[in-house]
């Protein structure tokens, strides 16, 4: 009877979206009940099996605030190791433009409300931060961090773009 090595399992990092919306000098935020506290995070979630993922920021800023968005620049890929559980996330951020809102669209589970805020109110409720690569996607976004939507690739594609 041969013996077969173990084989280890793959690492599956979580992955999520994250929309950096500006109007003016304020930013689209959601106010959201984690686990019975109050959080301030953008509009953000998880990546769905067979998404793609600019699609899956559309869908999650629209989900979580009723805003339709339009992206425009990629941010960049954060990874964040969550404290808690220690499971590591990846996440992408994007900036995307406000379009259309509709107020009569229902909020995902636990989202409070939607609220424009400057990146000092932001900054000043930094207790309140769901993590902290909302403010470091702000920061990034206002520091001139830009990579073109052609930058993350699309399922089935066969090369860049």
């Amino acid at each position: 009877m041969s013996q077969q090595t173990p084989v280890e399992p793959v690492w599956r990092p979580r992955v999520t979206v994250a929309a950096v919306v500006a109007r003016g000098d304020q930013f689209l935020m959601v106010e959201e009940n984690i686990r019975g506290v109050l959080c301030l995070n953008q509009p953000a979630g998880h990546l769905e099996s067979g998404e793609e993922i600019v699609d899956a920021l559309v869908r999650e800023t629209l989900e979580e605030t009723g805003w339709r968005v339009a992206p425009r620049h990629f941010i960049g890929v954060m990874p964040w190791l969550n404290p808690r559980h220690g499971d590591v996330t990846l996440r992408f951020a994007f900036a995307a433009e406000a379009l259309q809102h509709d107020a009569a669209r229902p909020l995902d589970a636990g989202i409070v409300r939607a609220l424009w805020l400057t990146r000092e109110e932001i900054a000043a409720a930094a207790q309140r931060l769901r993590t902290s690569l909302v403010l470091a996607s702000i920061d990034a976004w206002l520091g001139g961090q830009r990579l073109p939507l052609a930058a993350i690739g699309r399922l089935g594609a066969t090369g860049w773009g």
